[in-house]
């Protein structure tokens, strides 16, 4: 049942109190509750589970080895053809050996920790709505207009092209988010090399075109759910950005739609989660996928996740995307309009969580 169903139930009077308390779901079972509020519920068609075909090889979850990558030509061949054949079938894949070291990854999962199990009052001075700022944490950035919410808290951080002066950040993970989004653009500037090679362009065509001029953080805590069956960690949607690079702990629950089946994404220590976004399946006219994807809730927790999203949706730019014009020919005429990525978010955001692609809204 959804949460606006329950005879009268006030829904924004509860989303008032629970957004005026700053201490978001982990407030609530700090609290002690042990029943999910109603408009936390989904309704039972947005919570329905599909299981996948045995031994089918076509729902085995793509893992890429880097090993060889810069130093080895036809690996990196090899490579290159691995993520095309992601990219286009899943539009996800996960990336193991990427350079990253485990330590640092390790330690940027403790700094999430550390930031959302210290005092309350530490917290709540960068609780806001303001999505100007270049901190922000709140609980469910959709809260007011969303069908129903969703059982996380998270932290938003701009890391480039201007990153926040020092003193701006959380003392709990200044020193290892700075160091982690140092080596996420790294590996983001190596990535997009590759995906620029398996489409026939030229090494550097997608980080010359701007793909890699932004990079956004966001650190997602998902407590632990006392009703995991009523209700989300994240609502169906797709990824805005050019590509998303997704650090995720142990427990798992990430999930991605697959040939309308619900696939789990293994949560393999050492591992990276990649997956194209909307605005490289726009600019690849549809050749590579960008895949809808949910995270379920779950009794054990707090699960914890890093999300790295390529994007300029914060900056003043005024470039226009739209198929690639090397790509084009008569047999493959462009799908999409051109846009900016400020119009394209915006019209993502507008639709908000589980709103359906806004590549819709730029066909032509």
């Amino acid at each position: 049942m959804g949460s606006t169903s329950y005879p009268g139930y006030d829904r924004s009077l509860d989303l008032k109190a629970f957004d005026e308390t700053k201490a978001g779901v982990k407030g609530l079972v700090d609290a002690g509750i042990t029943h999910v509020p109603p408009f936390f519920h989904q309704p039972p068609h947005v919570l329905a589970k599909s299981s996948v075909p045995a031994d089918d090889t076509n729902f085995r979850f793509p893992i890429i080895d880097l090993t060889g990558v810069t130093k080895d030509s036809s690996m990196r061949k090899e490579i290159v053809e691995n993520i095309r054949h992601a990219s286009e079938t899943w539009g996800f894949f996960l990336v193991i050996n990427h350079g990253i070291p485990l330590s640092v990854l390790e330690d940027m999962k403790d700094g999430v920790r550390r930031f959302y199990e210290q005092d309350i009052e530490l917290k709540r001075k960068f609780y806001t709505r303001d999505y100007d700022k270049k901190i922000v944490y709140n609980s469910n950035f959709d809260l007011y207009s969303s069908p129903a919410a969703n059982w996380r808290d998270s932290m938003y951080f701009q890391m480039a092209p201007n990153l926040p002066e020092p003193e701006e950040f959380p003392t709990t993970c200044r020193d290892i988010l700075m160091k982690y989004s140092e080596e996420l653009m790294k590996l983001g500037k190596l990535l997009f090399q590759l995906l620029s090679e398996s489409l026939g362009l030229s090494t550097n065509y997608l980080n010359d075109i701007g793909c890699t001029e932004g990079l956004n953080c966001l650190c997602h805590y998902y407590p632990a759910c006392p009703q995991p069956e009523v209700t989300l960690g994240t609502s169906k949607h797709a990824d805005n950005g050019f590509l998303s690079v997704l650090l995720q702990d142990h427990i798992g629950g990430l999930q991605v739609l697959h040939q309308n089946y619900w696939i789990d994404v293994p949560p393999t220590p050492g591992t990276l989660v990649v997956n194209i976004g909307d605005l490289l399946q726009l600019s690849t006219n549809d050749k590579y996928k960008s895949a809808e994807h949910r995270v379920l809730a779950n009794r054990q927790g707090p699960r914890v996740s890093v999300a790295g999203f390529f994007t300029t949706a914060f900056m003043p730019n005024s470039r226009l995307y739209g198929p690639i014009k090397e790509m084009l020919s008569e047999e493959n005429p462009p799908k999409y309009r051109e846009t900016t990525v400020q119009e394209f978010v915006a019209c993502s955001l507008a639709r908000g969580l589980d709103g359906g692609s806004a590549l819709l809204d730029f066909k032509l």
